[in-house]
């Protein structure tokens, strides 16, 4: 008896939520057909609304302008909106649609959630005087739709509930995350000051090179990579609006661990990193602003390489497509090899070696050699060129690229079983794969003998 009791009060349960359903959600079928939906807003234009009010499911209520196309928060705090959320929510207004009329004349707002609705949008365009008003209020029994009503109506329909996630933003939401403003086309020099050391980069034309502690070339993906990385940087959370100068000793930014300066012609930005906020995040700041945020901890990773991070790795830059003439010394052998132009219709290229002896060598074994050659890629740089063998050099690489417009030259010493390069003018040495080398060398005697 009991077993059936239970049966019988579970089924009674899912008749009246059943009916529910029906008559709450379903039962106006003749209202809105589902292949002509209904816009709420039907005369809405979303690139013409410039005044727009967010109340969040959270409570939180926040005003945004638009002033030369451009959105601002004006409340709770003055700052600048992220503009993909806020088009997102215009958007969303112009287009969303009633799935279903619920109720024309409904006896309680409760109901639906609707007396106190969870998430209120309001909005005008510049020529209109009132605010047109979106209220969501509850989820419908199935879940996938919100009781909603517009203005001042009393009508209650339905709009999709996967709309909550663009109309339900908090302050922090809305606003613009980016913590660094400055224009990275224009961006000309670098001063990282990480944990005691110093790194500086400055853009000569279209290469980057680092100045301090040694002057060498940079390597430009790196460098361009961190600037990225720096400009791009989100705030995680706002820890402080208005921090002062008292308060910063507690975020670790009186005496930061980082600090970065982006200086593009007479502008520049500063970014500085304090301490740990938690696994994950540190504290930061813009030094221009007095807010206090946090941010990615990986960010700190990047920025406390050293200026070895950032410079050339590749020993050559010349490939073997585009080389011309190649000269290189082994001791006292000379070997000297140029790439000459096929003549006529679809005629290809050839190498013809001068020295130790002149001949026309194969195509292929002189590109597979020069190849090896272009790939070589330094390990790890030393200060110094002393025990490096470069002294008495294993081999000097002389190679013009580009229809002979550009030259470059390479110093190969040994000792022991490392080996070590060294480029004119470049500080130090560079420490290359030991059997990289020992391969090319078997190559180019393929190719001298």
């Amino acid at each position: 008896m009991r077993g059936l009791k239970s049966t019988i009060a579970l089924v009674v349960v899912l008749a009246g939520l059943g009916a529910y359903i029906y008559f709450v959600t379903w039962k106006h079928t003749d209202t809105a057909s589902t292949s002509n939906k209904e816009k709420v807003f039907s005369s809405v234009e979303a690139d013409k609304i410039e005044d727009l009010k967010v109340t969040s499911a959270a409570g939180d209520a926040t005003s945004l302008k638009k002033s030369g196309g451009e959105w601002q928060i004006v409340q709770p705090i003055a700052a600048k909106a992220d503009a993909s959320e806020v088009n997102g929510i215009t958007a969303a207004l112009s287009s969303v649609e009633i799935t279903r009329v619920v109720d024309e004349n409904p006896a309680n707002l409760n109901d639906y959630g609707l007396a106190n609705p969870r998430i209120a949008l309001e909005f005008k365009t510049a020529r209109e005087k009132d605010y047109r008003k979106l209220l969501i209020g509850e989820k419908s029994p199935t879940g996938s739709d919100l009781f909603a009503k517009r203005n001042e109506e009393k009508k209650v329909f339905l709009i999709p509930a996967f709309q909550e996630s663009t109309f339900d933003k908090k302050t922090f939401d809305l606003r613009m995350k980016q913590l660094i403003a400055i224009d990275r086309d224009k961006i000309d020099a670098l001063h990282i000051a990480a944990n005691g050391k110093t790194v500086d980069l400055a853009k000569e034309g279209s290469d980057w090179k680092i100045v301090k502690p040694i002057q060498t070339r940079a390597d430009f993906g790196s460098v361009e990579g961190l600037i990225g990385r720096v400009q791009s940087a989100q705030m995680k959370s706002i820890v402080a609006d208005e921090a002062a100068a008292a308060d910063l000793k507690k975020y670790g930014l009186d005496k930061p661990q980082i600090a970065v300066d982006l200086n593009a012609g007479s502008s520049k930005a500063t970014l500085l990193i304090g301490g740990k906020a938690d696994d994950n995040t540190v504290y930061a700041r813009d030094a221009s602003r007095p807010a206090v945020v946090t941010i990615e901890k990986s960010l700190v990773d990047d920025l406390s390489k050293g200026a070895d991070d950032y410079r050339v790795k590749d020993l050559f830059q010349f490939r073997a497509y585009n080389a011309n003439h190649v000269e290189i010394t082994r001791g006292d052998q000379k070997a000297i090899f140029d790439r000459v132009k096929g003549q006529g219709e679809n005629a290809q290229d050839k190498w013809h070696r001068t020295s130790p002896s002149p001949a026309d060598l194969d195509r292929d074994k002189v590109d597979a050699a020069l190849a090896k050659l272009a790939n070589m890629r330094a390990a790890s740089f030393v200060e110094s060129t002393a025990k490096t063998g470069l002294d008495k050099p294993a081999m000097v690489v002389n190679v013009k690229f580009d229809d002979n417009k550009k030259e470059e030259r390479i110093t190969f010493g040994k000792t022991g079983d490392d080996v070590f390069a060294a480029r004119p003018g470049e500080p130090g040495a560079m420490k290359t794969d030991a059997a990289d080398f020992t391969e090319f060398n078997k190559s180019l005697d393929e190719i001298v003998k």
